[in-house]
């Protein structure tokens, strides 16, 4: 099992950025796909991005050009970096972790239904326009 602590989320105006980050621990070394969820009220949670041990980076249509996923070499933080922020980026992110390869945006969001997934507990995003 992972342990996911997210950090970096806040209040923002529209046009400007945040940086996301989630400190991973526990089973780190059979991670492969980590990713950035996300889920606005009402509304059913999303992937944002994924990477995996092989460095295959994927990202959801509604953040291509804007958003960049990153991690260390240890595979123990992983990174969001949010640029060009909208008020329907608005949510709670959360990151996620699976022993799975995730090479497309398709096998990020199969981490979504997985009872093998770890999550964390989520950092609010508010983007105000």
């Amino acid at each position: 099992q992972v342990h996911l602590v997210e950090s970096g989320g806040g209040s923002v105006e529209s046009g400007g950025s945040l940086r996301l980050s989630c400190a991973a621990s526990g089973a780190t070394s059979t991670t492969s796909c980590m990713a950035w969820f996300r889920q606005a009220p009402g509304k059913e949670r999303e992937g944002v991005a994924g990477i995996d041990s092989l460095g295959r980076i994927s990202y959801a249509d509604f953040v291509k050009g804007r958003f960049t996923i990153s991690r260390d070499n240890a595979k123990t933080t992983l990174y969001l970096e949010m640029n060009s922020l909208k008020p329907e980026d608005t949510a709670m992110y959360y990151c996620a972790a699976n022993r799975i390869h995730c090479r497309d945006m398709t096998a990020v969001q199969a981490l979504n239904v997985l009872r093998t997934t770890d999550w964390g507990q989520g950092t609010q995003v508010t983007v105000s326009s």
